[in-house]
């Protein structure tokens, strides 16, 4: 069983089609393995036994209702699912009223079949880059349990590399499951911005920050991420900002840039490495591969911080005041430090929003050369614990934040390891809307070097 359990989501409901297994069996295993697992990396905080063992024998009577028919998942814990309390991992929301509704993109997913399985952790109120929270404490990296699992998404990333679950939701507004991802040696997408619909994240999108961030799907395989992109893509009549449009076919004569430095966070070698490696296969398989990079990528980390931070965190800090939070989390407050000094008033906000005009117009003119760009997730391996707020660490996150503020989709990929055992992934950047573009080259990377690895969990 445990053979089964590290197959995609995607052959397990092949299976559960062709009646080699019962979805109660499937969904029985995992729960088991949640059970083993997560002692040691605390990433499921919340556990649908009953729930899922009902729906699963539902599965079974009933006639094969989509492509994840049957199949597991689980869900991060900003986003809705009915009866079960969505905590934001924040203090002031750990006894909140349980929504009466799912969240779109989990409706979506239950409407192909999948079945929710666990909620799982993240930082207080999203806003780290580590899963650490007061409610439910820290969730550990699967390969080594004094690293974190990335954040923000970093409980779905470690249940899902630890085999506790196939396949997972989660969001991203600086790297948030692409960087945990990488961290924990699995497969990701931050769609393009206006892809998902986000009804039903909480917090719910809006203001002057709602173009920075997407819903994201997370596995150990890249297939399951073309699978539920499928899924998932389309307006829900909600969200404004979804634009409807089909996914496409991906063209083989792919042109593609790399780069290892962004000009602000230079990576370690064995990472630059990792990236070459990586842009050195694609070249082989018939790829035009070229080093390059954006002139204005090394503004990316101060522009994403004064876009978070024009008003210095005030809003932050009403919205924990309004939902009762008087406790927050170091990591946090961390964060939130750091925002203050990018504090402005409205000429200031003007201006910071021409300075991310000219990025994205500069970026856009760049790309225009090119089908897709291949770099660093990350400067490093997963971090020791409370290492992220580090101003050196901290600056590494460019590397992803670079993406957020274009809106352009971009997949994670494990293609490489560290001296010590720890997973190394790349970045898949490809144009809006074309993240078939992005999956395609993640595949083949995936093919090329392994992908995801069993740890030791």
């Amino acid at each position: 069983m445990h053979e089964i359990l590290s197959l995609s989501a995607t052959k397990q409901a092949a299976l559960i089609r062709d009646r080699r297994i019962s979805s109660v069996e499937l969904v029985q295993a995992q729960l088991d393995r949640i059970l083993a697992v997560n002692p040691r990396i605390n990433a499921a905080v919340a556990v649908l036994a009953g729930q899922a063992i009902a729906e699963a024998r539902a599965a079974d009577r009933a006639e094969i209702r989509g492509r994840l028919h049957g199949v597991p998942f689980s869900i991060k814990d900003s986003i809705k699912l009915a009866g079960t309390v969505c905590t934001e991992g924040t203090v002031g929301r750990a006894h909140a009223a349980p929504p009466t509704e799912d969240a779109t993109v989990v409706r979506r997913l239950r409407v192909a079949g999948a079945i929710p399985i666990a909620k799982t952790n993240l930082p207080d109120l999203l806003f780290a880059f580590e899963s650490d929270n007061l409610i439910f404490g820290r969730t550990n990296n699967p390969y080594d349990p004094a690293r974190t699992s990335g954040g923000s998404s970093g409980g779905e990333a470690a249940l899902i590399a630890s085999c506790g679950s196939p396949l997972g939701l989660g969001s991203d507004a600086a790297g948030s499951v692409r960087v945990p991802a990488a961290f924990c040696g699995i497969a990701s997408i931050k769609p393009t911005s206006g892809r998902l619909p986000r009804t039903g994240h909480v917090p719910p999108a809006g203001g002057w920050i709602e173009a920075l961030w997407q819903i994201g799907p997370m596995a150990r395989y890249v297939e399951d991420l073309s699978t539920a992109m499928a899924l998932l893509v389309g307006s829900d009549g909600a969200d404004f900002t979804v634009v409807d449009a089909p996914l496409m076919e991906t063209a083989n004569a792919l042109r593609i840039a790399f780069y290892t430095n962004n000009g602000f966070a230079p990576p370690a070698p064995e990472v630059s490495a990792v990236v070459q490696n990586a842009a050195r296969a694609l070249a082989d398989a018939g790829l035009i591969v070229t080093e390059d990079r954006p002139g204005c990528l090394a503004n990316a980390w101060d522009l994403e911080m004064k876009l978070l931070g024009a008003d210095g965190g005030d809003s932050l800090w009403r919205y924990l005041a309004e939902v009762g939070s008087t406790k927050v989390h170091p990591l946090l407050r961390s964060w939130l430090e750091k925002l203050d000094p990018y504090r402005t008033d409205i000429a200031g906000l003007q201006r910071y929003w021409a300075e991310w005009d000219r990025y994205r117009a500069e970026m856009f003119a760049f790309f225009q050369q090119y089908d897709a760009i291949l770099c660093p997730v990350y400067t490093q391996p997963a971090l020791r614990h409370g290492a992220s707020v580090d101003d050196e660490n901290f600056r590494g996150f460019s590397h992803t934040m670079a993406y957020n503020l274009t809106g352009w989709p971009a997949a994670v990929v494990r293609c490489g390891e560290s001296a010590s055992g720890l997973p190394i992934a790349v970045q898949i950047v490809a144009h809006p809307r074309r993240e078939e573009v992005a999956l395609a080259i993640a595949a083949r990377l995936e093919q090329a070097f392994g992908g995801w690895r069993p740890n030791a969990a």
